[in-house]
């Protein structure tokens, strides 16, 4: 088995699970059936291929930097005829940054990596109109278990988002793990993808464990000076 990560960061992200009519809403982490259609999207596949191989690979993520909720009032015209569409709420998170990785077996982790590398279709982070601002490829980690690997990943918030938080040399980050058969009670969320075909959506629920909390190097609070004077304003 092995473990493929990615990073998820741009300007606007939103991975809808229950968004219905015209309130499209984003859960606060990546869901699966978001990155396994950019990992279809990647291998070229069209919506109406069968992706049963790609959701059963094992899924999880790690919330390197949160991010801030925003809602956009949504309005639209067909561009024939001009009609009004109906108005919607769109709901995104913006300067969010993510650490999400799928587990699987080798050859099939090779061959999405070697497609993220190369996208046939270009990967956006839940709706098209999020593209990506960082490269998402983070390699391929042969000898660890998903929640090893997400565990070892340095901590990938923003430069400003460091320096932000300079004081903690080390970061507590959310882990969520999809949950095997021996996990017990756990949370679910119906982000399961059966099928991406656009006339007959389906999804099933998930389950997903929330693994203690990575403790990651902050390397802002590393590389910063000691200085003791500092609190008295520049003496």
């Amino acid at each position: 088995m092995s473990v493929l990560l990615m990073q998820l960061a741009g300007p606007l992200q939103s991975w809808g699970a229950s968004s219905r009519f015209a309130r499209r809403s984003t859960e606060s982490a990546p869901t699966k059936s978001g990155v396994i259609g950019l990992l279809a999207a990647a291998l070229g596949r069209e919506r109406t291929d069968d992706i049963a191989d790609l959701a059963a690979l094992r899924f999880g993520v790690r919330v390197d930097q949160r991010g801030t909720p925003l809602r956009d009032f949504h309005t639209a015209h067909h561009f024939s005829g001009g009609e009004a569409m109906p108005v919607s709420e769109r709901f995104y998170l913006a300067d969010a940054v993510f650490v999400a990785g799928v587990e699987g077996e080798t050859d099939v982790i090779d061959t999405l990596h070697r497609a993220l590398r190369q996208p046939r279709f270009l990967p956006y982070l839940g709706r098209r109109s999020c593209p990506p601002s960082r490269p998402i490829d983070l390699g391929v980690h042969h000898d660890q278990t998903l929640e090893e690997a997400l565990r070892g990943e340095p901590w990938h918030a923003a430069p400003w988002h460091q320096r932000r938080r300079r004081a903690e040399p080390r970061i507590e980050a959310e882990l969520l793990l999809e949950a095997t058969a021996s996990d017990g009670p756990t949370d679910s969320l119906r982000d399961q993808p059966l099928s991406f075909d656009p006339r007959h959506r389906r999804y099933a629920l998930r389950g997903i464990r929330r693994a203690p909390r990575a403790i990651l190097i902050n390397p802002a609070a590393r590389s910063m000076p000691h200085d003791p004077l500092s609190v008295l304003g520049g003496a």
